[in-house]
C-alpha cells in the first residue's frame, strides 16, 4: 500500500471521529443522519487516497479498492453496510436505527484498523552509512596481487554440473506449471472454489477476485461472490455481483439462477420467477432451478404451477420453502452449498 495514501486516508478518517462519536440514538434523527452522511464522507476520502486519483463513490469505489486487495472481504462488507445506511439517510423523513448506527462504527474501525495494520509493518530501518572521512592510506605501501585459490573443481566438472543443475530445475519448473502452481484464471477459480468449500470464505473471496482479474469474460468468479456475500447478508454487494454474472454471460445458466436466487432472497418473486426460468431454458437439468421456481410460483399464489415444478426437482434446500417460516436463500441454510464447477477449464 503507497505509504503516502495510507496517510492521506488516516487523515482522512481522523476528520470523521468527531461525527463517528456523536452518533447516539438518543440525538435527534435529522442530527444522526447529518453525522452519517458526514462520517461517510470522509470514509470515501479515504478511499480515494488509497486508491488514487479517481472519481469513484460508493459501491463501485469499494469494489475497485478490494480488487486492488487494499480491503479485506470483511472491511469490504462493512463498508458496504455503511453506505447503505448513509444512503437511506439521505431521505428527509428517515430515521437512522441502531444498526445503521452500528454499521458505521463498525465500518470505521475495521477500516482504520486495517489502516493502522498496515502502518505497523510499513516502517523499516534504514541503512547505516558509513562514514569515510578522515581515513587514511596505509604507510606500509601498496598491496602486492596474490591470485585466488583454486577450488579443487576442473573447469569441465563444473560445466556438467552447471547443466545438472539447469536440467533440475528445468524439471521443477515444467512439474509446477502442470500443477497449476504459477495459477491463471481458472487456478485461481479453483482454489477459491476449494477455499470455500472449506469455510475459509476471506481467502476465497481474494482467489475469486483475483480469478474475476484474469478472465474479465468468466462469470462464475462473480456468481460465488453473489453467493457469498448473500449468505452473509450484504445484499447490495450479492446484487452487484449477480448482475455483473448476468451480464457477462446472458445465456449461462449457473449466473441465471444466482440472479434469480438474489431476487428470491430480496422478496422480487416475479422477477426471480423470470431468471430461474432462464435459468431452466438454458441447463433443463438444473434441479436448483426448478425447486426454487416452484417455490416462487407459490410466493406468487400459483400453488398448482408451483408443486409442478417441485415434483420434477425433487427434494432439496428449496423444499423448505413452502415451509411456514422456512428460510430462504442467503439465510442461514443458503440454497446449494455444493457449486457446480466446469467439467474443464475453459480457456
Amino acid at each position: 500500500m503507497n505509504d503516502i495514501g495510507r496517510r492521506s486516508a488516516l487523515a482522512a478518517l481522523d476528520r470523521a471521529r468527531p461525527a463517528i462519536a456523536r452518533l447516539d440514538q438518543s440525538r435527534h434523527f435529522e442530527e444522526l443522519a447529518a453525522d452519517l452522511m458526514e462520517s461517510w464522507s470522509a470514509v470515501e476520502t479515504a478511499l480515494r487516497s488509497l486508491v488514487g486519483g479517481t472519481t469513484l463513490s460508493g459501491q463501485p469505489l469499494i469494489r475497485e479498492a478490494r480488487q486492488r486487495q487494499l480491503l479485506s472481504f470483511e472491511q469490504a462488507n462493512a463498508l458496504a453496510e455503511f453506505h447503505a445506511a448513509n444512503e437511506r439517510a439521505h431521505a428527509t423523513d428517515y430515521e437512522p436505527s441502531p444498526s445503521d448506527l452500528d454499521a458505521a462504527r463498525n465500518a470505521f474501525l475495521k477500516f482504520e484498523s486495517g489502516l493502522m495494520g498496515d502502518h505497523a509493518g510499513a516502517t523499516a530501518g534504514a541503512p547505516m552509512a558509513l562514514n569515510t572521512e578522515g581515513m587514511r592510506s596505509s604507510p606500509l605501501g601498496a598491496p602486492e596481487t596474490v591470485p585466488p585459490p583454486r577450488d579443487g573443481l576442473e573447469p569441465w566438472v563444473k560445466a556438467v554440473l552447471a547443466a545438472l543443475i539447469v536440467l533440475v530445475l528445468g524439471g521443477l519448473a515444467f512439474g509446477a506449471y502442470s500443477q497449476g502452481w504459477f495459477g491463471g484464471g481458472q487456478d485461481a477459480l479453483q482454489r477459491g472454489i476449494d477455499d470455500y468449500r472449506r469455510g475459509q470464505r476471506e481467502a476465497a473471496a481474494g482467489e475469486f477476485t483475483k480469478a474475476s482479474r484474469d478472465n474479465p469474460n468468466d462469470p462464475l468468479p462473480h456468481v460465488y461472490l453473489s453467493r457469498m456475500a448473500r449468505e452473509v447478508g450484504n445484499m447490495t454487494l450479492a446484487a452487484q455481483e449477480a448482475q455483473a454474472a448476468v451480464k457477462l454471460a446472458p445465456d449461462n445458466a449457473v449466473a441465471l439462477r444466482e440472479l434469480g436466487l438474489y431476487l428470491f432472497s430480496a422478496g422480487n418473486y416475479d422477477l426471480s420467477r423470470r431468471f430461474l426460468v432462464r435459468a431452466v431454458q438454458a441447463d433443463t437439468g438444473d434441479r436448483m432451478a426448478m425447486g426454487y421456481l416452484g417455490c416462487a410460483m407459490i410466493r406468487l399464489g400459483r400453488p398448482t404451477e408451483g408443486q409442478v415444478w417441485l415434483n420434477r426437482a425433487g427434494q432439496g434446500d428449496w423444499s423448505r420453502c413452502v415451509m411456514a417460516g422456512a428460510p430462504v436463500p442467503g439465510q442461514a441454510m443458503s440454497p446449494g452449498m455444493p457449486m457446480p464447477v466446469p467439467a474443464t477449464p475453459r480457456p
